[in-house]
């Protein structure tokens, strides 16, 4: 059967487990909660979990297939969880998953969970999951979409808000459905009782002048390098720490260096953008970044560089960290020659 990831998330922990699903999609936030609730449900029927990871490799795919028929070594029932981040099995696993759903065992419950996806990942592997289980995708909401769904969001959290703060709302988080979740989520804990105005909601949500990170991330690839000392001066006054910002930095610079080898193999650049999530509002820093540091090369090393400063972040490396990022986010602000200031820099 087929699900919208927001169904599969709604299902209750009490209801009996299907033998496979298959939870994909652009959309993380639907991602994440969708599998959540398969793996809340496997614990509430005491199953025992084993994780299988394909990130940048295939799995081990007779291993796979083994632990089908495995018995379990803790629990009468067991949850196998198979990530696959491109979406695409191959081959042999396309054939280890089919089997498994010709003839599930009785104990196990499959949960395949992808990031990447689109129409060409569909193939007889899929049909045979959805013929025995579930498949639930996950697609990037549209923009005219975003505003119906923060709504439903607030009201599943006790909330009402007028549709000029719902539509207030959904310009600050500019498509970002994680980052809305965690603004509702706030909201939840901080709000009055009533419905929210635009004045109420402007005071509760964080903006650009508490120069958080998505901001940041934005003025850094822009080009605005007096705003980033700001905005980073802002953030150790409010006691931010270096720990907190790098996920979404190196998550940043990843999906630049991915957009740099799109542009040199000649690809569509504002699909490309597209595909990755990344609407119209959020696409100009990046074309501009990209304008002042063009090679998927420079664009690792900034991202090799992060990961330095998340180490010393968390006491495992050398340097200040705030210092260190400082003067990341300026190279990445500046003119290509900048990326000198980077240990091993180069063009």
């Amino acid at each position: 059967m087929e699900l919208r990831p927001e169904q599969l998330a709604a299902q209750p922990a009490s209801q009996p487990l299907l033998p496979v699903y298959l939870v994909a999609g652009p959309e993380t936030l639907h991602v994440l909660e969708a599998a959540d609730a398969v793996r809340a449900r496997a614990r509430a029927e005491g199953a025992e979990r084993e994780v299988f990871d394909g990130d940048g490799r295939d799995p081990d795919w007779d291993a796979v297939s083994a632990s089908f028929n495995a018995p379990g070594l803790f629990a009468s029932r067991r949850l196998l969880e198979l990530r696959l981040p491109g979406g695409k099995p191959g081959k042999a696993g396309a054939e280890v998953i089919s089997r498994f759903c010709e003839d599930p065992p009785g104990d196990v419950t499959l949960l395949i969970v992808a990031g990447d996806w689109s129409k060409a990942h569909q193939g007889k592997w899929v049909d045979a999951v959805s013929r025995r289980g579930a498949v639930a995708i996950a697609w990037a909401l549209k923009p005219h979409e975003l505003p119906g769904w923060i709504d439903r969001r607030l009201r599943g959290r006790g909330l009402r808000a007028t549709p000029e703060a719902v539509q207030g709302l959904a310009e600050r988080v500019e498509g970002n459905l994680l980052a809305a979740a965690q603004e509702i989520d706030k909201l939840a804990l901080l709000a009055p009782e009533g419905p929210l105005d635009v004045e109420a909601m402007q005071s509760l949500v964080a903006d650009a002048a508490r120069y958080d990170v998505f901001r940041l991330v934005e003025a850094t690839l822009s080009g605005q390098a007096a705003l980033v000392r700001r905005m980073l001066a802002g953030l150790r006054a409010e006691g931010e720490q270096v720990a907190g910002l790098m996920p979404m930095v190196t998550r940043e610079l990843l999906r630049a260096a991915a957009l740099a080898r799109a542009q040199a193999r000649g690809a569509n650049l504002a699909a490309e953008m597209k595909s990755q999530g990344l609407w119209e509002a959020r696409q100009a820093p990046f074309k501009r970044a990209l304008q002042r540091h063009a090679t998927a090369l420079r664009w690792n090393r900034f991202a090799a560089y992060a990961s330095r400063i998340a180490r010393a972040a968390k006491g495992r490396g050398a340097g200040e960290p705030g210092q260190l990022l400082e003067r990341l986010l300026l190279a990445i602000a500046g003119p290509a020659p900048a990326t000198r200031l980077l240990a091993g820099g180069g063009r």
